[in-house]
């Protein structure tokens, strides 16, 4: 398979890219945030396909509301079922045509590693809005600026990531980012079956960051700079009954939050099933609909960014291809789409998947 080496400035990880450029594009959303009208033809002529292979309101209406904000027009679907993947097109073939067509291609998939796979052999640029549970760099984006527009920096900070750590991608992708910003410090609050994959923690201690795990909200709300909720997402899950058994392990209420800072900022990617109870949202800390808006700005920030190509195309394949190799995370996009390479990064006998980050014992 011939890849698109370096031809394109995607976004498949945000950590692909060095933190000065992550700056340039909070410095872009801030200026269109404050002028937005300068910038309404910035992509006159362009178009940019979005697939969604799973449902999203906030991801997709953004994206859609970003490009049309910046003059430029949409194509693609927000359902598969009414594609040619309900006929068993393969995500090479979609993503090839749908490439030829747009400047631009975001996509939303519930495999992991999809967005890798695709950008292998798309003929324009690919933004991840999200594969499985693994990363969702542009949500981090989001949380990125709202943290800066609201504290106004994003180092020195504690937060406190509560609810389902295991398959929550916008925490995963979160936390690989503030690592990049010194004094951060973590508190993961979940369940034990919740708790984070281990190859962040990982990242963690390899760091030297300090982090802890809590059992309880109570217990460590008080410490917080930032709280960032998440739902118990129930179709990460087998079978309903292991759902039921997390749901509702952790809700925030006000009685909770009598012991939070008073300029402690509560953050949720969206959308909330019962982890926030509906009193909270008229509680000053409570930013979750403000961080959705933000999101907005930045995603305007992105696509001016990728299509004007401003930076360095970050390396798509980094190690090599391992033929006898197969990942051990049964959600990887090499389980789904067979005619992809098995591409591992290492040379010990634990190699880590390049599409889905997963390490595996050979």
């Amino acid at each position: 398979m011939d890849y698109n080496e370096n031809r394109f400035l995607n976004l498949l990880d945000l950590n692909d890219y060095p933190v000065s450029w992550w700056n340039s594009l909070l410095e872009l959303g801030h200026k269109i945030r404050q002028n937005p009208e300068s910038y309404a033809k910035a992509c006159e002529g362009k178009i940019m396909g979005t697939l969604f292979y799973e449902p999203s309101t906030r991801t997709q209406m953004s994206f859609q509301t970003a490009m049309l904000r910046l003059g430029g027009t949409i194509i693609g679907f927000d359902n598969p079922a009414t594609s040619s993947v309900a006929k068993g097109e393969n995500l090479k073939d979609t993503t090839k045509i749908v490439s030829g067509y747009a400047d631009i291609m975001v996509m939303r998939h519930p495999v992991e590693g999809s967005a890798k796979a695709a950008a292998l052999t798309a003929d324009c640029p690919i933004i991840n809005a999200g594969d499985g549970g693994h990363l969702h760099p542009t949500q981090t984006l989001t949380d990125l600026f709202t943290l800066k527009e609201e504290k106004g920096t994003l180092e020195n900070l504690t937060i406190g990531f509560c609810g389902d750590l295991k398959n929550g991608r916008t925490v995963h992708s979160l936390i690989k980012a503030m690592i990049c910003f010194k004094g951060t410090r973590f508190v993961l609050i979940s369940t034990s079956a919740l708790a984070l994959p281990a190859y962040i923690k990982d990242m963690l201690s390899a760091g030297g960051f300090d982090y802890r795990e809590v059992s309880s909200l109570d217990e460590a709300i008080g410490e917080l700079d930032v709280l960032y909720m998440t739902r118990i997402q129930q179709e990460r899950f087998a079978s309903e009954e292991e759902y039921l058994a997390q749901k509702g392990a952790f809700v925030l209420d006000k009685k909770k939050l009598l012991g939070a800072k008073s300029d402690m900022i509560i953050l949720h990617p969206l959308p909330r099933v019962d982890e926030i109870e509906i009193a909270v949202d008229d509680d000053k800390r409570a930013m979750y609909f403000k961080q959705a808006k933000y999101g907005m700005y930045i995603r305007m920030a992105l696509i001016l960014t990728v299509i004007r190509n401003l930076g360095t195309p970050a390396t798509i394949v980094r190690g090599r291809v391992h033929e006898n190799v197969i990942c051990s995370n049964p959600n990887c996009i090499t389980h789904k789409e067979s005619y992809l390479p098995h591409l591992f990064e290492g040379s010990s006998d634990i190699l880590t998947c390049e599409y889905c980050d997963n390490r595996t014992l050979i």
